[in-house]
Order: C-alpha cells, then sequence, then structure tokens
C-alpha cells in the first residue's frame, strides 16, 4: 500500500504519526501547499527512528484534481487519504479516481440548504455530489470509503456493531459528542479557540441540521435545534447538545435499518452565541467579499478572515486540559427481546495525546480511525468497491484491532459501552 496523504495540517500530521508506529504499508506521501509543514512531520518522525525510509514529502494543490492526480501517479499511490477541509473534497476525489486510486475521507461533499425551505426540508446534502458518482467508482473497481474520521467515521462503525451484534429494532442512532476541554492564554486565562478547524464547524454549526426518520426520510431542523443534556462518561460529565448538521445522518440510514438518526454535539453557549454573532454579521460567508487594503482592493472571503484570526487548532495543545468523548447512543430492542439502551463511545485525552504525539486530542482521535481503516483494507480484512461509508463494513474486526493492546498488534485504544 502506497498512501498520498492530502494535507498535513492537524489531522493529516496525526495520521502520519499514528501510521509511523505501524508496518502495513510501503510510503506515505505526505503532501500539502507548504512543502515545509510536510517536511516538518515527517523531520518529527525520523527524530522517533519510526521513519524507516518509508515517508516522503511532495508539494501539492488540493484544488486542482489534475495536480492531485499528477502527484498520485508520480508516487505511484495506491490509496489517496483527505485530510484537508471539505471544500476540497470534489477536487480530491476526482484526483484520486483519475490516479487510479482508491479514496479515503473524513468529511464529505458539501451541502447547499434547500432554496425556499431550508429549516424543514433538504436541498444538497452531504456526500450527495460523491454518492452520484458512485457507479464511476464500482465501473472503475476503486473504492472510495467515506465519512472514516472519528464523527463521522467510529460512531458509524458503532452503529454497524450495534445493528449486528446488541440489537434485534433499532429505535434511534444518536451520534453524541461533548468535551470538558479548556483552552487558556499564556497567563492562565480561559480563551475562546474551537478545537477544531473553525471553517468547517461553521459550515457544520450554522447549516440546517438534517434529521432522518424511517416514515418521513431526511428532513431538516433549525441550528442549534432540540437541546438536551447528555451525559458523558469517564469524568466529562453532562453537557447540553444541540442538533448540528452532520455526514452520520447520511450515511447511516443507507446500511443500518433504524426508525430514527440524529447527531447532536455538545457546544456550549458561548460557542451557540459567537457562531449566531458571526451569522447575523456574515461572517460565516464563503463568498469572496472586495476588501480595500493599503495595496488596494482585495478579495477575500469572510470566513477565511475568522478562520485566520483564531489560533490553528493543531498549535493548542500545550494550552489545552481535559477530554473528548465521541459517541454513539442507541435504543430499540435487545437481541434477547427487551428493551434496550446503550451509549458506545471513545474518550481521548489531551494530556496523553501530547505526551505521545505531541498532537491535541480532537485532531489525534479523528486521525486514529482511518489509520485503523487504512490496515483493514491493506491487510484485505476490508475492501469493497464504488462509495461506501463505514457501516458497509464489518464491524467488529476494526474494534477488535483498535482495543488490543499495542504489544499485541492492536492500537492500545479501548472503546466503552455504557448500559442505560
Amino acid at each position: 500500500m502506497r498512501i498520498l496523504l492530502v494535507g498535513a495540517g492537524g489531522v493529516g500530521n496525526s495520521i502520519a504519526k499514528i501510521a509511523a508506529e505501524r508496518d502495513f504499508f510501503e510510503t506515505i506521501i505526505v503532501s500539502d501547499y507548504d512543502l515545509g509543514r510536510a517536511e516538518s512531520t515527517i523531520a518529527w518522525i525520523e527524530a522517533k527512528g519510526l521513519a524507516r525510509g518509508r515517508f516522503v514529502a511532495a508539494k501539492i494543490d488540493a484544488s486542482n484534481p489534475d495536480n492531485v492526480a499528477d502527484v498520485a501517479r508520480e508516487h505511484g499511490a495506491t490509496h489517496v487519504m483527505n485530510a484537508v477541509e471539505p471544500k476540497f473534497v470534489p477536487t480530491i476525489f476526482a484526483g484520486a479516481l483519475a490516479a487510479g486510486a482508491d479514496y479515503l475521507d473524513m468529511a464529505m461533499s458539501l451541502s447547499e440548504p434547500h432554496p425556499t425551505n431550508p429549516h424543514s426540508e433538504t436541498g444538497v446534502k452531504l456526500g450527495d455530489d460523491q454518492f452520484a458518482q458512485a457507479g464511476d467508482w464500482e465501473s472503475a473497481g476503486r473504492l472510495a470509503l467515506v465519512g472514516m474520521g472519528v464523527e463521522p467515521g467510529l460512531s458509524d462503525v458503532f452503529a454497524r456493531y450495534a445493528a449486528d451484534h446488541l440489537f434485534s429494532e433499532i429505535d434511534e442512532l444518536g451520534t453524541r459528542d461533548g468535551a470538558n476541554l479548556v483552552v487558556r492564554d499564556e497567563a492562565g486565562n480561559e480563551i475562546f479557540a474551537p478545537s477544531f478547524s473553525i471553517w468547517t464547524t461553521i459550515e457544520e454549526c450554522l447549516n440546517p441540521p438534517v434529521i432522518w426518520e424511517k416514515d418521513r426520510g431526511w428532513f431538516t431542523t433549525p441550528p442549534f435545534s432540540e437541546p438536551e443534556v447528555f451525559d458523558f462518561p469517564e469524568g466529562i460529565g453532562p453537557v447540553e447538545c444541540v442538533n448540528v448538521e452532520h455526514e452520520e445522518v447520511l450515511l447511516m440510514p443507507r446500511w443500518v435499518d433504524a426508525k430514527r438518526v440524529t447527531f447532536k454535539y455538545g457546544l456550549g453557549d458561548e460557542f451557540i452565541g459567537i457562531l449566531k454573532t458571526l451569522n447575523q454579521l456574515g461572517l460565516d460567508k464563503v463568498e469572496p467579499l472586495r476588501v480595500r487594503s493599503a495595496d488596494g482592493p482585495v478579495m477575500v472571503s469572510p470566513r477565511d478572515v475568522v478562520a485566520a484570526g483564531l489560533p490553528d487548532p493543531a498549535t493548542l495543545g500545550p494550552r489545552m486540559t481535559g477530554k473528548t468523548c465521541a459517541g454513539l447512543w442507541v435504543t430499540g430492542t435487545g437481541v434477547d427481546g427487551s428493551p434496550r439502551e446503550v451509549y458506545l463511545y471513545h474518550v481521548s485525552d489531551n494530556e496523553w495525546t501530547m505526551a505521545n504525539y505531541e498532537s491535541q486530542c480532537v485532531v489525534w482521535q479523528t486521525a486514529l480511525n482511518p489509520v485503523i481503516a487504512l490496515e483493514l483494507l491493506a491487510t484485505g480484512v476490508w475492501s469493497g468497491s464504488g462509495v461506501l461509508g463505514p457501516e458497509a463494513f464489518d464491524a467488529k474486526p476494526f474494534l477488535d484491532l483498535m482495543a488490543l493492546p499495542v504489544a499485541d498488534g492492536g492500537y492500545g485504544q479501548s472503546w466503552g459501552l455504557r448500559e442505560g
């Protein structure tokens, strides 16, 4: 397996570091528009004595499908791992297929709200553009494994596991994510600094959330709807969660039988207030505006300006404390015919990820899952063609490999199952 890793930002950097400890691949081409960033990732791996000649750096333009295809062909890539913002999905997706490589991503092609009824009806849904090309991938005998991060990704694996091993009938698949992370400045004061890409966070949180119901299909609600307090494990505790647009709701119903599918995220009042303000001021928009500068008028995207004004999430680790939890709440009828309710989850501790990988916990947790998926593909445990989500594959080998101790060939990342 020769992997073209597109993007050496927070998540891409963590993917390379986690993969460096494994032996399932021949080469990883760490690529980025900023070649120095790719080289820095490889330098960290080399300093740990893990590279063993298996990593090379390359410059890439993720916005250009021809360039993506050229870089993939130049290095003989068998798989293209997309680790950049979802706005680049269409070009990397096309470039991978043109190069005859399989493809993985952690976020899917972007949505477009319904033009007249955005808070009740779906328009273009997340991933629609990719699923529309499924026939092309099937004809080429190539696999596009989409939504294979942590959320989406691990929660989708949990959904498959719950359907196959825990439930005879599922009422609701509800992804629930929360954290108790705190970021402080040099003086020790708590500051606002999103732990993941603000560009992506704005996209997810201000778009109309999507819900799926068996008798209704996909529909939308206003942003931040249906607040509920969810009690997260391992000391995180109760966090208010709200509906957010996310890929799980668009993926799970395609392969898993359930009456309802939802996604709720613990944002907090301050974060919700800031997002609402950005929306009111038009600073969430991606369309460039004409702005005066010392060098004359320039065209800038308001959302890009917001992102540029905040700390890079990849740099927050040393100033961050706490844990983040990703998981799936499932209700329905157990295999014994009795009512059952479980929460399947994985918790990532920032102190541990920083000590072991110099990566903050949110990006590290996101990066873990595509590496496990790549290993299952490399060993032939997972296989397929077309455009498929994690739910299309057997969940048990994934979860077994994830939890198996490192000394026994696994990743040493236990996952939890809480009843009730």
